[in-house]
């Protein structure tokens, strides 16, 4: 069932919906409560096989990741979310820093999910994996002269580059990345080539990066893959290719969706159970059907649009450096003209 909740939040009023799985009255120790910036149909079908496996029932709130994180706050606590589930390890990592987490670390956890996809000290812990890489056009570009991200700085991609905008996380993220591997003296002059081959201002979206390649625009780009499995969904001979990056030296870029425990969760037990289960094969499948990513999991085959695509090598950087240098990141693209 829907439920509007109405709250101010930083002189906003925050409009969110509640649904529960299962019945409103269950005790509260067969309950589970998420607050969740996944959107309702990419978890729905997750909480609802939780629920018939297990028999907990699951409410879930949904909203804007910062929303829910002031929330978070606010309520200290006196909050009825026992997890609080988002993308990308920059917001992971933030909700940790600001204390909303308790350590999670369990025998389950540490043999499904890799390392590198988890906090360290079991705050929260990758689910899903979103990898960041080169899309190319198959009509002007030959991937033999591809490499890595680096190389997208060299000038013979002058007038051939399109990226979006410095605002979006995942490219935080990236550009954090490239701080962690190279430091900020390398990582900078990356950033200035980047800039220097942009065929046009930085696009607002992934989709909006393959669109302009699409249109001649520009060549190359970077995007998380599962938008390239939405475009190929709706379009499948359109002209573009994804091609790995990095595969001789450090790896694919990759980020996660992910949740934690909240510190105050009235259900830490039902939480932990759920996050266990998450992690798990059952529900690995159904994340990698759901959204077109990878499973965090890596002993689960991977969906078979994304399989078609090939293996990689991921970057194996604990996604904790994300968040870390992720200020660093902001100012970087700001000092080098990358909006």
């Amino acid at each position: 069932m829907n439920i509007k909740t109405q709250g101010v939040l930083v002189l906003a009023v925050l409009v969110l919906a509640v649904t529960s799985i299962g019945t409103a009255q269950a005790k509260s120790e067969g309950l589970v409560t998420i607050y969740s910036s996944r959107k309702e149909h990419l978890i729905k079908p997750l909480f609802e096989s939780f629920t018939k496996d297990t028999g907990i029932k699951v409410m879930y709130l949904t909203g804007k990741g910062g929303a829910l994180i002031e929330r978070l706050k606010l309520e200290g606590k006196n909050t009825k979310a026992d997890m609080f589930m988002t993308v990308d390890a920059g917001n992971l990592w933030y909700a940790a820093t600001q204390g909303l987490f308790q350590a999670v670390q369990t025998q389950t956890l540490e043999s499904n999910i890799p390392s590198h996809l988890r906090d360290p000290k079991g705050l929260w812990t990758g689910l899903s994996v979103r990898a960041r890489t080169i899309v190319y056009s198959t009509e002007r570009v030959n991937p033999a002269d591809l490499s890595t991200y680096e190389n997208l700085a060299d000038a013979k991609w002058a007038n051939r580059l399109c990226l979006r905008t410095s605002k979006k996380i995942y490219t935080k993220s990236l550009v954090a990345s490239m701080i962690y591997h190279h430091g900020k003296n390398k990582a900078g002059d990356i950033i200035s080539g980047w800039v220097n081959n942009l065929a046009a201002t930085p696009n607002a979206k992934d989709s909006h990066v393959m669109n302009a390649i699409v249109s001649g625009q520009c060549d190359v780009g970077l995007v998380n893959t599962y938008y390239f499995a939405r475009l190929i969904a709706k379009r499948p001979n359109v002209p573009l290719r994804l091609f790995w990056a990095n595969q001789d030296t450090t790896g694919v870029h990759v980020n996660v969706s992910g949740a934690g425990v909240t510190k105050y969760a009235p259900n830490a037990k039902g939480a932990i159970k759920l996050l266990e289960w998450l992690s798990s094969a059952k529900a690995q499948a159904i994340y990698a059907s759901l959204n077109k990513e990878y499973p965090a999991n890596q002993n689960i085959a991977e969906d078979e649009v994304v399989s078609s695509w090939g293996s990689f090598k991921q970057d194996k950087m604990n996604l904790t450096q994300a968040g870390v240098l992720q200020a660093d990141a902001v100012k970087l693209m700001q000092t080098k003209d990358y909006r």
